[in-house]
Formats: structure tokens, sequence, C-alpha cells
């Protein structure tokens, strides 16, 4: 189905993305392939489905790939049948049926009568069954656009798919569908998600490095078993290096305090030899040149396992080199935060909810928010937040600080550089080379430190908000995350999974990622129906 023969693409600045990658895919295989942000994932996807040509090295299919894009607004301008691929078809049947139609038209239609009727068929199965052939993209939601891909290939019925994050956008009943499309399927499909619901259900795990492709065997929870055999593996080769590190410093301090005494012993026997000067400068060149010989060779073997450790420590998860240290000693586990009793928001005199809400946020206890769209989870973030007031009912708020973050993690200020971000929560004063050392510790290296906000990735975003937490010294009492893991890979999915078990305090979490809110330790769910 899908051969690859050493691919190498290289940026238009010559930085080297990928270099000699080689896979061999058979027909019906269902792989996810994963990697590191910035690994070339997207990339590769794009070079196989033929949108983007490599700098060398050859790619063979059987069948022409159908390929879903992460990034849909690139659309926008198109019509809905321009996405699906059938305009010119249409257009043809229209006309002929109009009684305008020629040769040419009949050309293009090849006895395709039905295709109207088949698009309507394959947007209703995806929920679109309101939307028009000849809509603009742009006046579709995200997960709307999402779905128009996806409806295409009930259309055309491709044997190969190539899928970017496909479950973005999707809310969880759409999610479903998808997951049972993706069991029934006879298709080859290559996958890249940070859904690991999604992922769960392929039968094998590409892994895409520097190093090339790396194939396991099994879906995304044996290929993360596997990571973590491997992981612990590097973890006790760093240790056994820095021991050796630590003995080889050892080894120098006691050669050279043992050469400082045998140095020192031999000059005194000259001294009561009463050896002329010349000899004894002799004696002591001789000496000093031994010294920095055995020194230099000290230094050599220092420096090599310095250098091995350093390359060991590099391939480390990102989420391990992250060190967290909130400060919770104000947070009390128990403590009644929000009591809502009989709270409800009128739109157009109607009632937002079929019944009223009453409920109770204790301190410490994890929490997902629940509901189809339009269920009014946003408006009840709004009224804990204070932003909006019930129109029946009452709140009691008695937390002294509820952190909001959304998915786009908006905290973060675009006007400001990384530096000048994790200033402004600096407010237990930390001195300028303590707030560096933070900025470290979370992946931000001195050349970032002056780098615009506006230009974070959604992964780098998260960590500075992660970081700026660290610094502002209390941590807050509830944090409400909106889809946190939205526009996160899985790399810094896992480095948010891990600052969150670190924190003591409340959650309150909207997400339709059923993987990462089990990961976090959901405890209790509010479920929102609409009246």
């Amino acid at each position: 189905m899908l051969t690859i023969q050493g691919i190498t693409h290289t940026h238009a600045n010559k930085d080297v993305l990928f270099d000699q990658l080689h896979l061999a895919l058979n027909k019906k295989e269902k792989v996810a392939l994963v990697g590191n942000n910035g690994s070339g994932k997207s990339t590769l996807l794009k070079i196989i489905s033929g949108h983007l040509k490599p700098t060398s090295g050859s790619v063979s299919v059987d069948s022409m790939p159908y390929y879903i894009p992460q990034l849909t607004g690139q659309c926008d301008a198109l019509m809905v049948a321009e996405v699906l691929q059938v305009s010119g078809k249409l257009e043809a049947l229209r006309k002929i049926l109009a009684g305008a139609g020629t040769e040419e038209e009949l050309t293009i239609l090849a006895d395709d009568w039905s295709i109207e009727e088949r698009c309507q068929e394959a947007l209703s199965y995806w929920g679109l069954k309101d939307i028009d052939l000849m809509q603009e993209m742009a006046t579709l939601s995200g997960g709307q656009k999402t779905k128009v891909f996806l409806a295409g290939i009930a259309v055309h019925k491709p044997e190969f798919i190539l899928m970017d994050e496909p479950s973005n956008h999707l809310d969880q009943q759409s999610r479903e569908v998808l997951y049972e499309w993706i069991q029934t399927t006879n298709a080859t499909l290559i996958v890249v998600s940070h859904d690991r619901m999604l992922l769960n259900l392929l039968s094998a795990t590409l892994e895409l490095t520097s190093n090339g492709i790396a194939i396991y065997g099994g879906n995304y929870d044996f290929y993360a078993q596997q990571k973590g055999i491997e992981n612990n593996a590097l973890q006790l080769d760093i240790k056994n290096k820095e021991r050796s590190l630590r003995k080889a410093k050892e080894v120098e301090r006691e050669t050279m305090e043992r050469q400082q005494k045998l140095d020192a012993r031999g000059k005194k026997k000259q001294e009561k030899a009463g050896l002329p000067t010349i000899s004894m400068k002799t004696f002591k060149n001789n000496a000093e040149k031994s010294t920095a010989r055995m020194k230099d060779i000290h230094t050599e073997k220092i420096q090599l396992v310095a250098h091995e450790l350093t390359k060991l420590r590099n391939e480390l998860p990102d989420a391990d080199k992250i060190k967290f240290s909130f400060d919770q000693s104000r947070l009390h586990k128990g403590k009644v935060l929000i009591s809502a009793s009989g709270i409800n928001m009128l739109y157009a005199e109607k009632p937002l909810w079929s019944e009223p809400l009453t409920l109770e946020i204790m301190s410490g206890t994890r929490i997902a928010l629940k509901g189809n769209n339009g269920s009014g989870k946003t408006t009840l973030v709004k009224i804990i937040l204070e932003q909006l007031l019930p129109n029946a009912g009452t709140v009691y708020r008695r937390a002294d600080r509820i952190m909001y973050i959304d998915q786009e993690y908006s905290i973060i200020n675009n006007a400001l550089s990384v530096y000048e971000q994790a200033l402004r929560f600096n407010t237990s004063g930390l001195q300028e080379h303590e707030l560096k050392i933070r900025l470290n510790r979370f992946l931000f290296q001195k050349d970032t430190w002056d780098k615009s906000c506006a230009v974070l990735s959604g992964g780098e975003r998260m960590r500075l908000l992660l970081c700026c937490l660290t610094i502002a010294g209390d941590g807050p009492d509830m944090i409400i995350l909106d889809e946190p893991t939205n526009n996160l890979d899985l790399q810094n999915i896992d480095i948010l999974t891990t600052a969150l078990h670190a924190y003591k305090g409340t959650l309150l979490v909207i997400s339709h990622d059923t993987y990462f809110l089990k990961q976090i330790g959901v405890e209790e769910v509010i479920e929102l129906e609409k009246s």
C-alpha cells in the first residue's frame, strides 16, 4: 500500500526536519504516527498525500491517499462541494437536468447520477444534514469543517486515508461516531492525533524522531508502556553515569593530592641533598609537567563522562526535565469553595437548563463539566467566575483566587516577551537570576527569553503559564480548564498532566478527552442538559 524510501525534508533555511526515512505499510493496516512537537508528523503526511515534495527520496502508493488536514481554516474561501471535490460533477449534473448538458458534462459526471444524494447522506452521517453543498466553509464552526472532510470519505470511498488531528474540535458525540468508524473501516489509515482514546483503536504506533521511524507493534497504551520501560532504563543509565562522574572527580582529586605530597617530599629530599639550583629547577619543571599531564588526562576523562551524561539527559522526555513547585500551603481539602442552589439562566424568556442547578464544589476535588454544545458549560463557568449573575437561584463563592485557563492559554499576553510575562507573575519578589532558573526548568532557554509570546506554540504557551504559576507563589484555590488539550501534542499533554498531578487544589475541567480526564484523576461529573 505504501513504501517510503530515503525521504529527507529540508526547510527553506536549510535546517533538516528529518533525514532518510524508510517505511512500508501493508493494505488495511491502521497505524498512529506520533512524535514530539516539530518532529515533522504533519509534513510527512503532506508528502505522502502528494501536497508537498520531499527534498530527496521517494514515496510509492498503490492508491491515491485521501487527506484530512489539521488546519481546515485554509479552506474558508471554498464551498462545501469544492472541499468534497464534487463541484464539477454537481455543476455538470445540473446542466444535464436542465437540458443544457453537452458531451463534456456527461464525461465529467461519468454516470455518477446519485452524487448529490450521496453527498447529503455523507454529511448527515456526520451530523451535518442542514449544511448546503453550496455553503461557504467560512460559515461553519471548526468541528463542522472537520466533519465536511470526514464526509468526503463516504463520497469517494478511498482505500488509503491520512488523518491529521481528526478529532480536534469534535464534541463527544461526534468523537464516538469517529471512533466507531475507525473500528469498522477496511481502509488503510495513518493517523496523527493527541486523542489517546482514538490512538488506542489503532493496531500499531509509528514514532517519528530525528533518528527515523521506530515501529511499535501495538496501540498507544502499548507504546506508552514500552516508552516507560525505555525511560526507566534511561534513568538508570543517567544515575550510573552520574556516579561515574562523581567517581572520576574524586579520583582526580585524590590523585592530585597524592602527587602534590610526592612533589613536596621530593623537594625536601633535594634540598637536604644540597643539589645545585639548576638541578633543582630541572626537577621542579619535570614535576610540574608530570602533574599537568596527569591533570589533563583526568580532565579529559571527566569531560567525556560529563558529555555522555548531558547527551543522556537530553534524551529524557520533557515531562521528566521539568520541575514543578507550586506553593500550596493555603489549600485546605474539604472547604466549600462554590455553593449554588436552584440557579438557572433565561434566554428569550426560556430557561437554559431543563432543571435548575444545585451544586457544591469542595476544595481539593477534581470535576469534569460535561454537556453537548449549547448546554451552558461556558455560562456556568461565567457564573462561577462572577462574570454573570443567574436569573434564578443563589450562588455563594468562598474561593479567594480562581484561575480560568482557556484552550488558547489567553492569560499569556501576546504583547510581552517570555521574560516579561514571567516578570508579571513575580509577586513573590524573586531575583532576576531566580526567574531565569525557573524559565530554564520549563524548557525556556536563554535564546527564548526575548521571544514574543505572540509566536509561541500551544505547548509553549501552556509551559510558560505553568512556569508563571510556580513563580507567583500562592497556588490558586481553583483552576478551571476549558478544553486544555485541544492545541497540545502528546508530549505537552504529558507535561500538563504531570503538573496537574502536582497541584493539590480544585480542578473544574471542560474536556472531550476522556483519557486525559482519567489521567488527572477526575472524581466527579457535572452533566448539563439544555431545556
